[in-house]
């Protein structure tokens, strides 16, 4: 009697978990609706810009012996990588939440979301971290940020990112509803373990990193507003101003990229795992699933804004990419010029 019992109440509390996981599956159609409009705006933008990005990064013959242009490079690399996997979840979301590929495309997918989320916030910390020593410490500027040791640092980025991502590899397809999904965990012991990576991330991949932004932008405030006075000649003057100028420039975008691109996703996805885990009310459940979709929107974004950073922190881009774009205009003016040359000769 006791062991059937038992039995009834393992399978009652089997059922209560399955019917709580499959709560926030009600509102699916708001989530393939949200990350098809989304992705379908983020896909062309960012591999368009991050391709043209590093195009202009190339033609910096100069400009590639500098620190930041190693830093920005590694940021397009992995916002372009992010973008090519795209198409995938596009057409994933198109099927209504069928997914037709193989199942390692689906963890590979997984691992490449997180890459890119937190390769693209070290690689934005380290840029702030390089301008405040530009600003606030030249001479050390020139010593430590030379580009060989950058490009090792970038390395190691990718290797930290890389390594605790594997985790999320384990992620693969599942099966719910006569269908194979992706980006679903499977189990309640799959949410715990993501709840405990998610404050791993949140504290490694997150907070340090927007807490050393913070203190290099209030530095460097401190910095232009202890030392405005212009001293030395005149030339000497106005390219410190320029750069002190661009370096409020990079630290503010990067700052404003943090408070609407990553913080509301981390606050909302932690609150969301805490809903799953604990198994809070549906509806509250649910309102957090719709908060995660839409923060998740933002955080994926973030790949079509950097270039956008490129170009107003750095004078020697916008430079280079009015080259490219006159010297194109030029191109296919002389292209059509020619042909119309042999259309007349040959009339």
């Amino acid at each position: 009697m006791s062991a059937q019992l038992m039995n009834m109440t393992v399978a009652t509390n089997n059922n209560t978990t399955k019917s709580h996981l499959q709560c926030f599956h009600k509102d699916d159609a708001f989530k393939y609706s949200a990350y098809r409009y989304t992705y379908l705006l983020v896909f062309p933008v960012a591999l368009i810009c991050n391709i043209g990005a590093l195009a202009v990064f190339f033609r910096q013959s100069s400009r590639r012996r500098s620190a930041s242009c190693v830093i920005m490079m590694n940021l397009a690399i992995s916002d372009g990588s992010f973008s090519l996997t795209l198409p995938l979840r596009l057409a994933y979301y198109f099927n209504e939440g069928k997914w037709f590929f193989p199942d390692w495309v689906c963890r590979l997918c997984v691992f490449g979301f997180y890459v890119n989320l937190y390769t693209s916030i070290l690689f934005l910390t380290l840029l702030s971290v390089l301008r405040w020593l530009a600003v606030a410490k030249p001479l050390r500027h020139r010593s430590l940020a030379t580009p060989a040791r950058t490009l090792w640092i970038c390395l190691g980025v990718w290797v930290f990112v890389g390594g605790s991502s594997v985790p999320f590899l384990s992620n693969g397809v599942v099966h719910r509803n006569n269908a194979t999904r992706c980006f679903e965990p499977e189990t309640p012991k799959s949410w715990s373990i993501i709840l405990v990576l998610n404050y791993v991330a949140v504290t490694f991949g997150f907070l340090i990193p927007f807490l050393t932004i913070i203190i290099c932008y209030s530095k460097i405030i401190r910095q232009l507003t202890t030392d405005s006075s212009p001293s030395g000649t005149n030339l000497a003057s106005k390219n410190r101003t320029r750069n002190r100028r661009r370096s409020v420039h990079l630290v503010s975008m990067v700052t404003a990229t943090f408070l609407l691109c990553f913080l509301p996703y981390h606050l909302v996805r932690s609150l969301h795992l805490h809903a799953v885990c604990n198994r809070w009310n549906c509806n509250i459940l649910l309102a957090l699933q719709r908060g995660v979709v839409v923060t998740l929107c933002l955080a994926a974004s973030n790949s079509m804004v950097n270039p956008l950073l490129y170009y107003y922190s750095t004078r020697t881009f916008r430079e280079n990419l009015r080259e490219a774009h006159s010297s194109l205009l030029s191109s296919r003016g002389g292209s059509i010029k020619s042909a119309s040359m042999k259309r007349r000769n040959t009339s």
